[in-house]
């Protein structure tokens, strides 16, 4: 048979078959069988290197117009079967408008960050500012500048995870403390307090957690006294608890203040009478705090002869504890909604 006609037949063979597509996939192997690099069409036309100078042109048109009629008639199946999915999917995703609407479920804030903005905002009414740091912290930061050096036996109460040996998870913010120190001059005064997340080596229990958050707070400036500082801690339990609570200070030990003390307030649930909450007492303990020690000033760059500070430290789930009336520091974590339903509307 003459190329030209095997060309033709080739032709209405594949049409013929074309027309009884009923599949993409079908579809695509019979394109792959006339018109793929090994197919049907391209081993007639290897046969064109016998012809005569003459014939060549002739056949190869023949050739492409025998082409532009099959990937004709394969371009209008594809479209075909393209249309015919996109109708199954929108039918398969159609929405009746009539339906009735759902409501939407409304989210709250987690108690934890209220109590932290509400903090923030009792500091912030006070002239503080926010100040925020790593919270993979050198040993350096979060121990020797603070007079904790290494052989220090206070460091066996903030045992952290350790990532090198002088790479750790911080232990408390005061690292952000001593970093906003040594940000400044040596001279310009300090109002800050910094928020963040602190990890010890704590079993998680009703009330520890290996991970916790905690607000420090640092003044520094020229006849700052221990007074300065309690009438400031007044104030904040008294934004945060109402007004009628007061406070107590304990002497203490922390050795990056001194002197130190342990702060009290009066029992959020009886008032200062005594219940079991309280243990009787009528108070419950809520922080620490004390005067700057002066190595801690002269680490972080002001002369402690000229100028003296104060800082408190507390944790946050104490707070909200205390505030909500929580038994559970693991309520706070396990994401149970029961739980958090409560506090969305606070």
């Amino acid at each position: 048979m003459a190329m030209k006609e095997r060309l033709e037949a080739l032709k209405n063979e594949a049409l013929a078959q074309l027309q009884e597509v009923d599949s993409p996939e079908t579809l695509n192997d019979l394109r792959v069988k006339y018109l793929g690099k090994k197919g049907a069409l391209t081993e007639i036309l290897r046969g064109m290197g016998s012809l005569s100078a003459e014939e060549r042109p002739v056949i190869g048109q023949v050739g492409n117009e025998v082409r532009a009629a099959i990937e004709s008639v394969i371009e209008v199946k594809q479209n075909a079967f393209q249309k015919a999915e996109t109708e199954k999917r929108l039918q398969a995703e159609k929405v009746d408008v009539t339906l009735p609407g759902r409501p939407m479920s409304q989210g709250g804030v987690h108690p934890l960050n209220k109590v932290i903005q509400d903090i923030e905002e009792v500091f912030i009414g006070m002239g503080y500012n926010i100040s925020e740091g790593p919270e993979v912290e050198t040993d350096y930061y979060n121990f020797e500048a603070l007079n904790l050096p290494k052989d220090h036996p206070a460091r066996d109460m903030q045992d952290t995870f350790y990532i090198t040996e002088e790479l750790l998870m911080r232990t408390q913010t005061s690292p952000v403390q001593m970093r906003t120190m040594q940000s400044m001059d040596g001279e310009s005064p300090v109002k800050i307090i910094c928020p963040g997340k602190v990890y010890r080596r704590d079993d998680d229990d009703a009330t520890h957690s290996f991970q916790f958050n905690q607000i420090e707070g640092l003044v520094i400036g020229e006849n700052i006294r221990m007074s300065d500082l309690k009438g400031t801690l007044q104030q904040f339990v008294q934004e945060m608890f109402g007004a009628n609570t007061q406070i107590r200070l304990r002497p203490s030990f922390f050795p990056f203040t001194e002197p130190s003390a342990e702060v009290d307030v009066t029992c959020v649930k009886c008032g200062g009478s005594g219940c079991r909450m309280c243990k009787q007492t009528g108070w419950l303990e809520i922080l620490g705090c004390g005067m700057v020690h002066p190595k801690v000033l002269e680490a972080g760059g002001y002369d402690s002869e000229k100028f003296t500070g104060f800082a408190f430290g507390m944790g946050v789930e104490r707070i909200a504890i205390l505030k909500y009336g929580i038994d559970d520091i693991r309520h706070f974590y396990n994401s149970d909604m029961a739980f958090l339903k409560q506090f969305s509307r606070i």
